[in-house]
């Protein structure tokens, strides 16, 4: 009596690639790019008059994102979508509205803020490789291996 089920398919004729994309590699090079935050886009202080400034922290995170190598693979569409991420993350810092920070988070997630986002989007930064790197300095208390091997051996 034969095996039981259907006969096995033939392995050359396989129905599903199991190739990945290829990544995009991005290379840092400290070039700011996309445009500045708009001003008066935050309306005006109704108790002073004054317009409304960016919050610090807001800024700090624009200019992270002007600077990133990401920013690179960015079109005018995706600067847009950014300036409203900023709107949220403006209103989330200057008036402790934390309920924005989930919707952040998922929009910062769209450009790869994370090292889990920039694998999900096959998105590599790629370090410049011409700074040689340094030797491991060991502690002037750890001794080196042969001498003690040459210790334990007599």
């Amino acid at each position: 009596m034969a095996g039981r089920g259907p006969a096995p398919k033939d392995p050359t004729k396989r129905r599903r690639r199991n190739t990945s994309d290829p990544e995009t590699v991005v290379v840092p090079d400290d070039e700011l790019r996309g445009p500045e935050l708009p001003d008066g886009v935050l309306g005006v202080n109704e108790d002073t008059g004054e317009i409304v400034e960016w919050h610090p922290r807001t800024v700090a995170w624009w200019e992270s994102w002007r600077t990133s190598p990401m920013a690179q693979t960015f079109v005018a569409t995706d600067w847009d979508f950014l300036i409203d991420t900023a709107l949220m993350h403006h209103k989330m810092w200057s008036a402790g509205r934390w309920d924005f920070a989930s919707e952040v988070r998922l929009r910062a997630a769209k450009f790869g803020a994370t090292p889990e986002d920039r694998a999900r989007l096959k998105l590599k930064v790629d370090e410049p490789s011409n700074v040689p790197q340094r030797a491991a300095q060991r502690p002037d208390n750890v001794s080196d291996i042969t001498s003690r091997r040459a210790r334990l051996t007599g």
